[in-house]
């Protein structure tokens, strides 16, 4: 059992801008003082270093928490997805030495190798389980019918897929597929990257390599039309009291006893402003509002261009 909100720490290799470990580990501590303890991570965050300065974090420290991190994307050159298995005990090897860890509690295949069948993956997985290298695993971005049959060879865990007021994907049968199943439905960037804030993060606060730069959503001329619609949404959020990603994540929790967002942040001020979002609770009214102000589908552009939209599965 971990608490009603995770955390993202992807943030922690600088793909939304430079960061340090005194600043991380600073983030941390806010981590821990708000009682977030189930953290997520990759493999490919800044090539090892957001594992890098938790597994410090961690020696130092020593809180208690769950920890999550993923395999599959394959930097190369060239870049690609592998599920094999050599090269995922090599990869979770790597990474359980930068956790200080001897196991993780939950391993995520980042993004599914489309060649290769799932349920082959699955055995693999579940081989680490009997190892006691991993507790369970856990599948990413992929579709209602690749969990099901991911879920008949060994159960699943948890299923993260990008989900937030304005990427709904999720909502044409993942998210119901994962209650059917007993599975946890983690939303990734349930902030929209940023976005979901009381001042929408855009173009001109994008630092050099700043990957949301790519975004069709944060490109012009959509950009200008989603801080349009989302004002509205600021206005009740004040009226009610609530921070703009406080009232995000807390849409997210509200969607499912099952559900898990795990919204990132570089900086413990950042994470003050939605660490209390599981004690917003909606009325009827709220719930009717927000869907008028922001229906599924609102959002201006797509969330990836064509090059980040590879791996995903696509299944609407």
């Amino acid at each position: 059992m971990v608490g009603a909100i995770g955390f993202g720490a992807m943030s922690f290799a600088g793909f939304f801008g430079e960061t340090d470990d005194e600043t991380s580990f600073a983030c941390m501590d806010a981590l821990v003082a708000a009682g977030i303890d189930f953290w997520d991570t990759a493999n490919v965050y800044g090539m090892g270093r957001s594992e890098r300065v938790i597994g410090a974090y961690l020696a130092e420290k020593k809180p208690e928490i769950v920890l999550a991190t993923k395999v599959g994307i394959d930097r190369g050159p060239p870049r690609g997805f592998n599920n094999d298995a050599a090269y995922m005990r090599r990869e979770l090897e790597g990474s359980l030495e930068r956790l200080g860890r001897d196991k993780v509690e939950l391993y995520y295949i980042h993004r599914r190798e489309q060649a290769r069948p799932v349920e082959e993956v699955v055995e693999t997985l579940a081989g680490f389980i009997d190892e006691g290298l991993i507790d369970g695993y856990g599948l990413s971005e992929i579709s209602p019918t690749t969990l099901r049959r991911a879920h008949r060879v060994h159960p699943c865990r948890a299923v993260q897929n990008e989900y937030s007021l304005w990427s709904r994907q999720p909502d044409l049968g993942l998210v119901s597929a994962c209650a059917d199943l007993g599975v946890a439905f983690v939303p990734f960037s349930p902030l929209a990257r940023g976005f979901l804030s009381d001042r929408s993060v855009g173009p001109d606060d994008f630092a050099e390599g700043d990957f949301r730069a790519r975004i069709p959503r944060f490109s012009e001329p959509h950009y200008a039309e989603n801080v349009k619609a989302v004002e509205p949404f600021r206005t009740l959020c004040r009226d009610r009291g609530w921070s703009v990603g406080a009232a995000a994540i807390a849409w997210c929790l509200d969607q499912g006893d099952h559900i898990l967002p795990i919204p990132g942040t570089r900086t413990a001020a950042h994470l003050a402003e939605w660490a209390d979002a599981d004690e917003i609770t909606f009325t009827d009214d709220d719930r009717a509002e927000m869907d008028r102000l922001l229906p599924a589908g609102w959002a201006w552009g797509d969330r990836y261009d064509d090059g980040q939209s590879i791996g995903p599965e696509r299944y609407s």
